[in-house]
């Protein structure tokens, strides 16, 4: 994915329909937490095992998939307002993640 395109072509839909005055930090943040909602609410009550079985309903996979592109498009969009490099944020958290969380040590092989 390119997300230099996927900024620009959220820019420009923003733009046509004039929703940049409505795409504010905490707007997109609250529209954004009500998609997760909404991809939460396909795994409410599954088992682990049934949860991973989604995978092969093709349209749960669809409506899921659906839900997690709302939840990436606002995320995007508000990177995109707030100037956060979403790449080099991500990078940056692995490499706190990877000091906090170690790997664990593998077992000797007998």
């Amino acid at each position: 994915m390119d997300l230099a395109a996927l900024i620009e072509k959220l820019r420009e839909f923003a733009r046509e329909r004039d929703w940049e005055r409505y795409h504010t930090p905490k707007n997109l943040a609250m529209a954004m937490s009500v998609e997760m909602a909404e991809l939460v609410e396909h795994f409410q009550w599954l088992t682990p095992e049934e949860s991973l079985a989604v995978q092969n309903d093709p349209a749960k996979l669809t409506a899921i998939g659906e839900e997690m592109a709302d939840v990436l498009l606002y995320l995007v969009r508000m990177a995109d307002v707030l100037g956060v490099d979403l790449e080099q944020a991500a990078l940056r958290k692995i490499g706190l993640n990877a000091i906090k969380y170690p790997p664990v040590p593998q077992k000797a092989k007998s």
